[in-house]
């Protein structure tokens, strides 16, 4: 909000005055206004392995976070060109393997990986679009320029929030939102729909979407239900569906009616057990089948994960080059793959001072912060990395830009990442909004809300609406 010399940016000028017109009390009113919003709409998210009631109310900051035109314009550029690049290497690997041959990726990091599906080779996939739905996070470095922290392409989560929190903040701050020429977001489910409904155009005019959900005790069954509700298409999980003759149906009320397109919220492993686990009762029997068939359409496909792999995710800069002949706009965050000898013996050199993370885990699980770490943490981190290097990279602790929060009716600066949604299928859109998630911990660096962090709303300005006073 403010730069280096203690002024507000240009873009905060608006909410900087008017937050100074408003008293502790008043601001303390709003966010239990904001509080209620949430309460009331049933927004909620799942942490798994609490004490306590396992499902909560999400925490949301009051305060927005705005990001001025100009910058959007680089984010928007940057995302389309990387997800352009990863859906090129995932229809690559999964059938020439050109980029493997030419050595620019390891062979045996891709084939080798758990997220890798030998079944999904040489299947094609409508539009080579792999990942329909992105969530990169991205971080500001110290400099003020933004780059990828991590990419998130098999059933990223935290849309939900981010259209919720935009309603919520419409009603906190309904005179500044409306004079600050903030780009809407609520076209995302009219977009998502028409993605999905584009995989399978070629060879259906009106092509049936549904969601498809692990169930009521899954995390992000909100975000499921809600994103069901606002495309109209109806929500199923793998109970509902039957396969015969390599066609997929759901079970409704008048009868079986069939699925052309299945937006799935269920991972790989679980969503066929004839072809992956065999103790699943989450997915159909069958599905994958009817899927290489050509008879339906998984989005994202399955197999996606192995291109957001956190030791994948190292190359992604040589992926752009070698598929776009293009210079990233967006850069990675230097990386350590433990897989590495020499890397792996400066990672057990510096575990006080790194980031430590399972390649294949996310939602801020499986990893290290070595300088928030206890001695005997880091010496069970390094008896990890002793017995499985390549499970595992490292990266320097970075220090998270900071956003304006409301904590016990003060303004204070938290840790914040953006998580900006993409769209990728007949055409690649970016939504010109994001979740902006916060480490409401003072000092902390996780923004993961399972793990105690929170969200606010993302205003992206319209070219020539700077917000001003």
């Amino acid at each position: 909000m403010r730069g280096p010399d203690g002024q507000v940016r240009p873009h905060y000028a608006a909410l900087a005055a008017r937050l100074e017109t408003l008293s502790p009390q008043e601001l303390a009113e709003r966010q239990r206004t904001l509080e209620r919003f949430f309460l009331l709409q049933g927004i909620t998210f799942t942490v798994y392995g609490a004490e306590s009631s396992t499902e909560r109310i999400i925490p949301t900051d009051l305060l927005p976070r705005i990001i001025a035109a100009k910058e959007w314009a680089t984010i928007e550029t940057g995302l389309t060109q990387r997800l352009r690049a990863l859906n090129m290497f995932l229809a690559d690997i999964y059938s020439e393997q050109q980029i493997l041959m030419d050595g620019v990726v390891p062979r045996d990091l891709v084939l080798c990986a758990p997220s890798y599906r030998r079944e999904m080779q040489n299947l094609y996939v409508p539009h080579g679009a792999y990942a329909n739905v992105c969530g990169s996070d991205l971080i500001r470095q110290p400099d003020g320029a933004f780059a990828v922290l991590e990419d998130n392409l098999r059933v990223p989560s935290g849309v939900s929030y981010m259209l919720a929190n935009r309603e919520a903040s419409k009603r906190v701050f309904p005179g500044t939102f409306r004079g600050a020429g903030v780009r809407p977001i609520d076209r995302y489910p009219d977009l998502l729909l028409s993605t999905l409904k584009s995989m399978a155009a070629d060879w259906r005019p009106n092509p049936q979407v549904v969601v498809l959900t692990p169930g009521v005790y899954n995390s992000a069954y909100f975000e499921h239900a809600y994103l069901a509700r606002l495309m109209g298409a109806p929500l199923v999980e793998g109970r509902d569906l039957v396969v015969h003759d390599n066609m997929v149906y759901m079970r409704t009320t008048t009868g079986l009616r069939r699925i052309d397109v299945i937006y799935r919220r269920v991972d790989d492993d679980f969503i066929d057990p004839l072809t992956f686990r065999r103790d699943s009762g989450l997915g159909a029997a069958g599905l994958f089948n009817a899927y290489r068939a050509g008879n339906v359409v998984i989005c994202n496909a399955p197999g996606t994960g192995v291109a957001d792999d956190k030791a994948v995710y190292a190359y992604v800069p040589e992926i752009i080059r070698y598929y776009l002949g293009e210079e990233p706009i967006l850069p990675n965050i230097e990386t350590y793959l433990c897989r590495e000898p020499a890397q792996l013996s400066h990672v057990l050199a510096n575990l006080d001072k790194l980031v430590v993370k399972a390649v294949g885990a996310s939602g801020g699980y499986g990893m290290l912060v070595g300088p928030h770490s206890t001695r005997a943490e880091r010496e069970a981190f390094a008896d990890a990395l002793k017995a499985d290097p390549a499970n595992y990279i490292a990266q320097p602790t970075i220090q998270l830009s900071t956003a304006p929060c409301l904590i016990d009716s003060a303004i204070e600066p938290r840790h914040v990442d953006l998580r900006p949604f993409i769209l990728s299928g007949e055409k690649i859109v970016v939504t010109p909004g994001a979740l902006t998630r916060v480490a409401l911990r003072k000092g902390s660096l996780v923004v993961n809300s399972s793990q105690g962090g929170g969200s606010k709303d993302t205003w992206v300005l319209a070219e020539g609406k700077e917000v001003r006073a």
